[in-house]
């Protein structure tokens, strides 16, 4: 069993009443007025435990540090190419591609991670407003 920790529990809410996929570093600078002492490598440390016991998500762009996600649940992100905006997709699961992947594949297809790509809607604006 888990020892409760405070500083965990807090970075976990954090990261719920936000949709913005903040960074380690963001989510270390949005704790410390709470938490003074509170280090960088704690604040490593627990988003890894987070995401490895299931309660969030770790978003791994490509491009940039790491993102997390305090929705755990199952869902599709865009990623701006342009200021590297991550946002949460509505949309309907895509888990049928699961399927169509095992079709062609004779080991054992578990999930999938899909990103969307493109500029997010503030960019698109600012360039027509330009």
């Amino acid at each position: 069993m888990l020892k409760y920790s405070r500083q965990r529990e807090s970075i976990k809410n954090f990261l719920m009443e936000r949709c913005d996929h903040p960074t380690a570093e963001t989510v270390y600078q949005g704790l410390r007025e709470k938490y003074p002492n509170i280090s960088l490598g704690t604040v490593y440390r627990n988003l890894s435990l987070l995401t490895e016991l299931g309660e969030i998500q770790t978003i791994s762009t490509g491009a940039g540090p790491d993102r997390f996600d305090g929705n755990a649940m199952p869902h599709y992100h865009f990623v701006c190419k342009q200021c590297g905006a991550v946002l949460d997709l509505k949309m309907q699961s895509l888990e049928h591609i699961n399927l169509l992947a095992q079709h062609e594949f004779s080991g054992e297809i578990e999930s999938h991670s899909v990103f969307f790509y493109g500029k997010c809607e503030e960019c698109v604006k600012g360039e027509k407003s330009s």
